[in-house]
Order: structure tokens, then C-alpha cells, then sequence
């Protein structure tokens, strides 16, 4: 079967009936009822405690605008210094890091 796309939709050549069926043994008229809870979980504390911290830090912003300004305004005045060897440094560290 094939279909030209040409940004309208077409209905269904064959639609298939959707809705309670009789199977064997199985009344439609009976009313369901819940399942009796039997399980239950208990968190560790390291679990709780991860919990709490993603807590506070979903609280937080994402961006700190204060340190955002502050980079900004020193880059308008021209009083932002790049240091290289701390930025060679860094990325040292985190080369280490990644290696295990």
C-alpha cells in the first residue's frame, strides 16, 4: 500500500473494532477492583540523601548571574586576564580525571 504525502490527512481504509471483547471465562459486567499493595521499598540513606541534593540543586539557577556580570564587566573595562598556565593546569586535571 502506498500513500502521497501531501500535507492532508486520509482516514484508515480498514479500521479494527477497539473496546471490551468477551474472552472465555472473563465477564465484561464485573467491576474491577485494585490489587492488594504487597510491595513495598525502602530507600538507603545514600539513595535519601542524593534525593535531597538533587532537590537543592534543581532549586538553584543554572546560570550564576552575578559571575556572568562580573565577567562581562571586566571584559567592557578590559580588565580580564587570561592565564594560561592555570588554564593548561585545568586541563591537565581533567585529563587525569577522565583516565581514571
Amino acid at each position: 500500500m502506498s500513500q502521497k504525502i501531501d500535507g492532508t490527512l486520509q482516514a484508515a481504509q480498514t479500521l479494527r473494532a477497539v473496546g471490551p471483547t468477551n474472552r472465555a471465562g472473563v465477564s465484561v459486567d464485573t467491576p474491577t477492583r485494585p490489587v492488594d499493595a504487597a510491595d513495598s521499598l525502602k530507600l538507603t540513606g545514600e539513595a535519601t540523601n542524593l534525593q535531597a541534593i538533587e532537590r537543592s540543586l534543581s532549586a538553584a539557577p543554572a546560570i550564576d548571574a552575578e559571575r556572568v556580570q562580573a565577567v562581562r564587566d571586566s571584559l567592557q573595562n578590559g580588565s580580564y586576564r587570561i592565564n594560561p598556565d592555570v588554564i593548561a593546569s585545568r586541563m591537565l586535571d581533567l585529563d587525569q580525571q577522565l583516565q581514571g
